[in-house]
């Protein structure tokens, strides 16, 4: 799995329940894009319309060698996934709290996957515990190499 984008501050900031690895349609100049690294998720989110999963802000640069043809950047994108992960989708992302992020873009034969995840927005007092966790997490490997 060869990661394109992540998206970091979706984990800082919900609680990831369940994760779908979902395909994505793209036009030529959008994947000539994504191959030279020119994109960000860190806003987008997914959301279900008329039993389709569209992904919105998923900002990804215009291809410096486009012509006229060249994509938008912000245009909403079609996710694909199976009927039954959709309406699993659909019932999940109409529980208040709940979100449809993209934790990921990666290649996978030769094609661009999303990996979707199921979120519940974190408050703040849960935001300071990951922080916490995360500093001493660092600072336990730090003295573990001192020690080495």
């Amino acid at each position: 799995m060869d990661t394109i984008l992540t998206n970091s501050k979706a984990r800082h900031e919900y609680h990831i329940e369940e994760t779908f690895e979902a395909g994505i349609v793209l036009s030529g100049t959008e994947v000539k894009s994504l191959r030279a690294g020119k994109g960000q998720i860190r806003d987008a989110f997914a959301r279900v319309e008329d039993n389709e999963i569209w992904l919105y802000n998923a900002h990804i640069e215009e291809y410096s060698h486009g012509n006229t043809a060249n994509h938008q950047p912000k245009a909403k994108r079609k996710l694909l996934l199976h009927k039954r992960e959709i309406s699993k989708l659909f019932g999940v992302a109409a529980i208040k709290g709940k979100a449809l992020v993209p934790l990921s873009f990666y290649w996978k034969n030769g094609k661009v996957k999303v990996q979707l995840a199921v979120g519940r927005g974190k408050d703040s007092a849960d935001k300071r515990q990951t922080i916490k966790k995360r500093d001493s997490d660092r600072e336990l490997r730090q003295s573990m190499m001192r020690r080495r």
